[in-house]
């Protein structure tokens, strides 16, 4: 799995923070536990394959925000469900 945060300028509500996972899920339809924080300014989500940037920040883009920065990484689950 891979884990991607995005840098988001531009939200100031827990509407603005609804409209960007929404957003997230319409762009990159096997997105799972999709979150978005104003008080961070970014959103974070997790997906089998690699995402494609450059569609994702013209779909965070399209909508009013501005987007900063895509960075994805190897995810692996934590904690006691998670173990080998």
């Amino acid at each position: 799995m891979l884990r991607t945060v995005v840098t988001i300028e531009g939200m100031m509500c827990a509407m603005c923070e609804a409209h960007i996972c929404e957003t997230i899920r319409k762009a990159i339809p096997g997105a799972k536990k999709i979150s978005a924080s104003k008080g961070k300014q970014e959103a974070s989500f997790l997906t089998e394959t690699p995402v494609d940037a450059a569609a994702l920040r013209a779909a965070i883009d399209a909508t009013g925000y501005c987007c900063r920065g895509v960075e994805s990484e190897p995810y692996e689950k934590k904690g006691w469900f998670g173990r080998k």
